[in-house]
């Protein structure tokens, strides 16, 4: 991820003004809806759900990389999954999760969603 925080014209109507997202934001995004996924254990290199709260939601960004080109989208994701869980399945389900969730929360078009497993987790 860089670390300069780029933002991007979603829309752009002379009435109203501009509205902009910042891609930390699509990031956020991103992060949230692939943890929601069943077998998703947490993004890899992130806090545990419990200590969002104390620590913020730009946490929730990390594991995750996104590049915005003229309005297309393009997500990496580095995941911890639960053990006993399909990856190719799972995988599928966090790439259509994500990107249901950036392109109707943001109006931005998501061209790739790539997934990389980083580990497995076992539950206790």
């Amino acid at each position: 991820m860089s670390e300069k925080e780029t933002n991007y014209v979603i829309e752009n109507e002379a009435e109203f003004g501009q509205v902009q997202i910042a891609d930390e934001v699509v990031a956020i995004i991103a992060g949230l809806a692939a943890t929601e996924v069943e077998g998703v254990s947490a993004m890899a290199g992130n806090i545990t759900k419990e200590l969002i709260g104390k620590l913020g939601m730009k946490n929730l960004s990390r594991g995750v990389k996104v590049t915005v080109q003229n309005g297309i989208v393009e997500v990496e994701l580095a995941l911890n999954l639960a053990y006993g869980y399909s990856v190719p399945e799972t995988s599928r389900k966090v790439q259509e999760k994500v990107k249901g969730a950036i392109e109707g929360m943001t109006g931005l078009t998501v061209s790739e969603v790539n997934v990389r497993i980083a580990s497995v987790v076992m539950n206790k």
